[in-house]
Order: structure tokens, then C-alpha cells, then sequence
């Protein structure tokens, strides 16, 4: 056989899976995924098909649930803060703190995580979150009326912003990442609620003061 039909065989089956893989991970699923996409090539895509979620769903909540409905709490902004267990994430909750403070109705934290980490035995990315999200709700539980935590499953920018429209939120807080590969190739959680979250986004730029509220033009009309 020809050695560039041969070459050009193996590049085709690489990219194949290794698109496929990406994609997977994009969507809310474990980077280990990714060897396996790349071993199978196109045998890979339909397995990729089945596999995938379509929708972001909870993982777990803290204790007390989730946030209750707004006629059923005090009056003040609904504020959604998004974390991910970083330093940087420490910054993102003090930004939401300093410019919200007492005012809050409702703080909710949430963290998202893989779809895999739900379905494995162990549970121990979800209960790892949790954790984290205890201790920031801890940090934070002098303000407002109703701190709330919750872990989420699936692409972190959709789940994020797909809860903050189910559950009425005002503003979603988040950070945004110094630029790296892996946001080039993942994707940026911080650019995907600004374009299409329907509730107003605030972005806390890494190592700065935060930036302003940043709203799409469904989020303007959204706003309170």
C-alpha cells in the first residue's frame, strides 16, 4: 500500500476521533474520553452519539435545596455565582459579595461537573464540590437572607446559565479565565453565558477589579 494513502488513512482516523473526543468534552463530558476517541477514529462517532447528554441536570443540592421561589423570599437581587473550586474562584465570590452584600435576596453557589463524575459509584468529584461549595457558603452566610448551594452536571457555561433562567435568577456571577489552550480548544465558559445566558452576566476578570455587568440584548430586556 501506497505510504501516503497509508498516512493519509491515519491522519483522517486521528483527526476523526480527536475532534469527536473534543467534542464530547465540550459537552460536559471527562477529558478521558479523549485516548479512547482518538484509538477508534470514526468507529468512536457513534459511540460518542449514544453516549452524550443533551441536557445539563443536578447533581446534588445543599442542605435545604434549592432556592425557593421569589414570592417565597425576601426582597433583594436573586445573584448566581459560579465557582470552580480555584483560587481564582475566591476572587469571583468577594467580587459577588462586595457589590451585593446585605442586599441579596438569594445568594446561590454552584459549581458544575462532569456527567461522568454522577455516575460513578464513588461520587467523589460531586461530594468533592460540595465540600468546596460548603465552605464558600460558609464564608459567604452572613449575607442576604438564604444562602443556597448546588452541584451541577454537564457544560459549565449552559448549566450555569440554564439555571439561572429556570430559577428566576437576577445576575450570574463568573470569572473568566486567563486565555490558555485549553480554553482555545474547550472553550470559554465566561464568553459562552455572555453571548447567550438570558439572565445579566457579571465577569470578574483574572487579576483585576471586576469587570462591568456584561449583557446580551435578551439579557437587557431581562433585567429588573
Amino acid at each position: 500500500m501506497n505510504a501516503s494513502l497509508v498516512l493519509s488513512v491515519a491522519a483522517v482516523w486521528i483527526l476523526t476521533g480527536l475532534v469527536t473526543g473534543l467534542w464530547m468534552v465540550r459537552r460536559g463530558h471527562d477529558p478521558m474520553w479523549i485516548p479512547f476517541a482518538v484509538l477508534f477514529g470514526p468507529l468512536f462517532v457513534p459511540i460518542a452519539l449514544e453516549r452524550v447528554e443533551r441536557h445539563p441536570r443536578l447533581a446534588t443540592s445543599g442542605p435545604g435545596g434549592g432556592p425557593a421561589a421569589r414570592s417565597r423570599t425576601p426582597d433583594g437581587p436573586r445573584v448566581l455565582v459560579g465557582l470552580n473550586g480555584s483560587a481564582e474562584s475566591e476572587r469571583v465570590l468577594a467580587a459577588a459579595l462586595r457589590l451585593f452584600g446585605s442586599r441579596c435576596g438569594v445568594l446561590v453557589l454552584a459549581e458544575v461537573v462532569g456527567y461522568d463524575a454522577t455516575s460513578d459509584d464513588s461520587q467523589s468529584a460531586v461530594d468533592a464540590a460540595a465540600r468546596r461549595l460548603a465552605a464558600a457558603a460558609a464564608v459567604a452566610g452572613g449575607v442576604g437572607e438564604t444562602v443556597r448551594f448546588e452541584v451541577l452536571a454537564g457544560p459549565a457555561g449552559e448549566a450555569l446559565r440554564r439555571f439561572a433562567a429556570e430559577q428566576d435568577m437576577d445576575v450570574l456571577v463568573v470569572g473568566r479565565r486567563r486565555p490558555g489552550l485549553s480554553t482555545r480548544l474547550l472553550g470559554s465558559v465566561s464568553a459562552d453565558v455572555v453571548r447567550h445566558s438570558p439572565v445579566p452576566v457579571l465577569v470578574v476578570e483574572p487579576g483585576n477589579n471586576p469587570a462591568p455587568a456584561r449583557r446580551t440584548a435578551s439579557a437587557q430586556g431581562a433585567s429588573r
